[in-house]
């Protein structure tokens, strides 16, 4: 039997050095708001609470290392006023209070609304990657009505949800397909269960919730493209692992979310600052292996790759190795 999933929502969690490996609904008597649930959880050597619902906020949860060497297990106490913990090889158990009033004050001492998500941005609400932000938000509205149209333009505070991949882009975050198509279904859906419609635009602040909330955690390294390239790649007769410039075109053009030929002559020329031969604006007539072979060796490394086409910058070690 085939079954379908749909994903509701992706939201930051608590990032505490590996992913959370347990985790259990911690039982409340508070009387004061019977409504308000907590969550218990290990990750590889700590134990945490985080406040419920889950919306991205790092200041709603907290942890503490419980067993240096791994933990393997938690449970609570039936009032929810304990956790436990089991170790590893260190054959121990730890008995952990509960002080849900600490956590609480963290929270709100975080700031209420978007002040915690704007500190989740290089340079905060006054810093240079929010001001930028605010342009391409405000571009896309200007692209969604009409780059050339003369008519008087109703300023809004939103855009349509089908200009998010393009801002998305335009701040450095470049989703797959899969992730765009899950973003857009997010927002589009949010409200389904209690109106019965769709949504169909989004505003800045909550634009700025699905862009931390969807960003990698931890960013795009150069170890995860080398990684890519050990296995992808072959050692060439320096000992690098490299990948055949054919084999590139290749790839991109039969494996995973693949590109047309047409996508991907207009990214690599658009990627190198270059117009096809004869400077013609329609790209599909050109062959992308001759377009490239005197803009992209016919060994490409994992420097060379992020660097020379992706136009990435790279540390001063990669910088070395590229140039050997």
């Amino acid at each position: 039997m085939k079954m379908l999933f749909a994903f509701r929502k992706t939201l930051l969690g608590p990032t505490y050095g590996s992913p959370l490996e347990k985790i259990q609904i911690l039982p409340t008597t508070n009387t004061t708001d019977p409504q308000k649930c907590y969550l218990a959880y290990i990750t590889k050597d700590k134990v945490g609470l985080q406040i419920l619902p889950v919306d991205g906020n790092p200041h709603k949860s907290s942890a503490f290392i419980c067993h240096p060497d791994g933990v393997s297990d938690l449970a609570s106490s039936y009032d929810g006023c304990y956790v436990f913990t089991v170790g590893g090889n260190d054959c121990t158990v730890m008995k952990w209070e509960v002080n849900l009033n600490a956590l609480d004050a963290a929270a709100s001492l975080g700031g209420e609304g978007l002040i915690p998500f704007y500190n989740l941005l290089d340079g905060g609400r006054e810093g240079e990657f929010f001001r930028d932000l605010e342009d391409y938000f405000y571009y896309a509205q200007l692209r969604s009505h009409g780059i050339d149209t003369l008519e008087t333009r109703q300023v809004s505070t939103h855009i349509p949800l089908e200009e998010i991949p393009s801002v998305m882009r335009a701040v450095g975050f470049y989703p797959s397909e899969e992730k765009i198509e899950e973003m857009i279904n997010e927002v589009k859906f949010s409200k389904y269960v209690d109106t019965g419609e769709q949504v169909a635009t989004i505003n800045l602040g909550d634009f700025i919730k699905l862009y931390v909330n969807h960003r990698p955690a931890f960013g795009l390294s150069m170890k995860d493209i080398q990684r890519a390239f050990q296995v992808l790649g072959y050692d060439n007769e320096n000992g690098d692992k490299v990948i055949d410039r054919g084999d590139l075109l290749l790839l991109l053009q039969c494996r995973g979310e693949h590109m047309t030929e047409d996508e991907l002559v207009q990214c690599l020329t658009t990627l190198l600052g270059k117009r096809p031969a004869g400077g013609g604006s329609e790209p599909d007539t050109y062959d992308p292996s001759a377009l490239t072979e005197e803009e992209i060796p016919e060994e490409i490394t994992a420097e060379i790759f992020a660097a020379d086409i992706l136009g990435l910058p790279i540390a001063e070690p990669e910088k070395n190795r590229k140039k050997r």
